[in-house]
């Protein structure tokens, strides 16, 4: 058979790790792109769309308890809210503390995932400006037996089925 000349692959010493994490602080998902792994802005972008929803839905529901919080703390009965009625006063407290601490995990878990989306940039870009993927290393996988004596029964060894790994380094 034709003998072909496998090939090595080595650093992509252009590849710059900084301008992918700035390209992911700019716009969430580029630093992907910039690192050719567009699989993963799909994810990005589900994660933090989702994210943006719990924020809008928290947001919305602490306004409105904390308008009702603020009538029935006043004592203003104009302008209250009628499905809010059978609520307790406390309850209306403890529901807009609720709301709000939701929006604010809501925040915090959007600028912890954009953050985690730029470490990520940034590890991949490491990658492939730094580390050699070449063709050097093989390994062989093959069936075996392995010899166990056996000390205190008889003076015959015991045989074990086994499968042998052997890494090679060239």
């Amino acid at each position: 058979p034709k003998i072909t000349k496998e090939k090595a692959y080595h650093p992509d010493s252009l590849h710059n790790p900084h301008t992918a994490v700035m390209h992911s602080l700019i716009i969430p998902g580029w630093g992907q792109l910039y690192n050719h792994q567009w699989w993963k802005v799909p994810i990005i972008y589900a994660g933090l769309g989702l994210l943006g929803d719990v924020i809008l839905y928290n947001q919305q529901q602490y306004k409105i308890f904390l308008k009702e919080d603020i009538l029935r703390e006043h004592g203003v009965v104009t302008g209250r809210n009628p499905e809010l009625a059978l609520i307790t006063d406390p309850d209306i407290d403890t529901f807009t503390n609720v709301f709000r601490r939701d929006r604010d995990l809501g925040i915090l878990g959007m600028l912890g995932g954009w953050v985690i989306q730029m470490i990520d940039a940034y590890i991949d870009a490491k990658f492939k400006h730094s580390y050699t993927m070449d063709n050097n290393l093989s390994f062989k996988i093959r069936p075996s037996v392995i010899n166990q004596s056996s000390y205190a029964f008889s003076n015959t060894a015991t045989y074990i089925p086994a499968i042998t790994v052997t890494f090679t380094l060239k």
